[in-house]
């Protein structure tokens, strides 16, 4: 894929943002590399979510997990269908102020690679992307199925759900065991109330009693 169609494709998401206010990246610093990047970011937006964004042909195609994914089969998880983003997006953490779209705070809840079972261009168009995710924290086979739109709906909606295999747990909430960033170590709460790294990325005790020289 040339450069000016990656850029077509960015359209949607800078016309959403005034890049002046937001600290979100502009545009993509990489190009079509052919690479398998995943990444899923915890975002505190008016509503709590979790973004799940797939490398493909040289953006991040991009889903919002209403109640973050879940490890349990039976447990099909509604996933909205947003903007492509640039490529640079993996690494984003941070707050997005008020008044912007998508205002709130964000941190990466995991990252790694994923691959296709089948192709993923013709999969993503037919409305059934089967892939393996190769994460720190999210492994195994997923399905993301596209739903029928119901009457006038507009956005498209679609359905995260976790395949059969040795990773799936039934009645396992990774986003409740998991709140920490697999960047940073910072919470979704430190993260909004600006909590600089090196205080977040671990607990500390409240006070250190001094080293006293002894003979």
């Amino acid at each position: 894929m040339v450069r000016n169609e990656i850029e077509a494709k960015l359209d949607a998401y800078r016309t959403r943002r005034d890049f002046a206010r937001t600290p979100e990246p502009h545009t993509s610093t990489a190009g079509a590399t052919g690479g398998r990047s995943f990444v899923v970011q915890k975002h505190a937006a008016r509503r709590l979510h979790f973004d799940l964004r797939l490398e493909l042909n040289g953006v991040l195609v991009s889903w919002a997990v209403t109640r973050g994914p879940s490890l349990d089969p039976a447990d099909k998880r509604l996933a909205v269908r947003t903007e492509d983003h640039p490529l640079n997006y993996r690494e984003f953490e941070g707050v997005i102020p008020k008044g912007s779209y998508g205002a709130g705070a964000v941190i990466v809840w995991d990252s790694g690679h994923w691959e296709p079972i089948g192709d993923a261009e013709n999969s993503l168009r037919r409305g059934d992307l089967k892939f393996q995710l190769h994460g720190m924290r999210l492994k195994g086979a997923w399905a993301l199925v596209r739903m029928k739109p119901r009457n006038a709906e507009r956005r498209e909606n679609w359905l995260l759900i976790k395949k059969r295999d040795q990773e799936a747990t039934q009645n396992f909430e990774p986003t409740a065991r998991w709140k920490t960033s697999v960047s940073s170590g910072r919470t979704i709460e430190a993260i909004g109330q600006g909590e600089p790294v090196a205080t977040a990325a671990r607990d500390l005790p409240s006070f250190v009693s001094p080293q006293l020289a002894t003979p």
